[in-house]
């Protein structure tokens, strides 16, 4: 059985005191009740070294927002996966969306961040997912799985195992519009069909799909009830530790 993922992603948000009071209020409301999911928070860089310490080994898992594909070398601004490990980091994200648009980050680039991060001994949570004009023309699945083949075309079927990925349609991240569970559902199945393809069904049935996209405390039942979603990638609920900790309770 997989174990259901509620992953926090803060995006650019809260300085360092922010950061290690919003975990010092969340941590009591998981610690009360033993979780039967893995929950992760993902703060900016800024705070990655004072939030490690404050979860020391706990009930919550640290994660980082984006890494650079090279090791070390001359990329000014950039951080590689050894830096992340160093400040306790365990995951990390990878091609999001926000960086698809913003940064022009494209499938080429977002698979060597992937190979970065496996190689490094990183969990990376990859994202995919469609504009609200694709899925309109009926090209969602077309595009998500475009995405998913080319950014999981150097790896091997041992790391596809731990690759835990995260179907977030864009026209729904921070707009407070959320896609229909049973779409979710169907794209959920569609990432995994992608993956049986290349790496068969068993490495297929191994494969975490969260759903983000203006998860709430409130409509997080109906995405984590649907088979074939196996948690959530989480934003703005994620900056409020009583919602955050509403939705790990949904998934346990």
């Amino acid at each position: 059985m997989r174990t259901p993922i509620i992953a926090g992603n803060w995006k650019m948000n809260k300085t360092v005191p922010e950061s290690v009071a919003l975990v010092r209020e969340l941590k009591p409301l998981l610690v009360a009740k033993p979780q039967q999911a893995d929950v992760i928070v993902c703060p900016p860089f800024t705070a990655l070294y004072p939030v490690s310490r404050e979860l020391d080994a706990g009930e919550i898992a640290l994660g980082a927002q984006d890494l650079f594909w090279a090791p070390k070398g001359a990329y000014t601004g950039e951080i590689s996966a050894a830096m992340l490990l160093d400040l306790g980091v365990s995951y990390v994200i990878v091609g999001h969306s926000e960086r698809r648009a913003y940064q022009n980050e494209n499938n080429a680039l977002v698979a060597k961040k992937l190979a970065a991060a496996f190689e490094a001994g990183l969990r990376p949570i990859l994202c995919v997912g469609e504009k609200l004009a694709q899925r309109e023309a009926g090209l969602a699945d077309r595009i998500v799985r475009a995405q998913l083949e080319e950014n999981i075309k150097p790896l091997m079927a041992d790391q596809i195992r731990k690759l835990i990925i995260a179907y977030e349609p864009v026209w729904a991240i921070g707009t407070g519009r959320s896609a229909e569970p049973r779409d979710a559902g169907v794209m959920a199945r569609a990432i995994r069909t992608a993956i049986a393809a290349k790496f068969g069904t068993k490495v297929a049935a191994e494969v975490r799909v969260l759903y983000g996209g203006s998860v709430t405390g409130a409509n997080s039942k109906d995405f984590l009830e649907v088979d074939g979603i196996d948690g959530a990638l989480v934003g703005g609920a994620s900056l409020k530790a009583e919602e955050f900790a509403a939705i790990v309770k949904s998934a346990s």
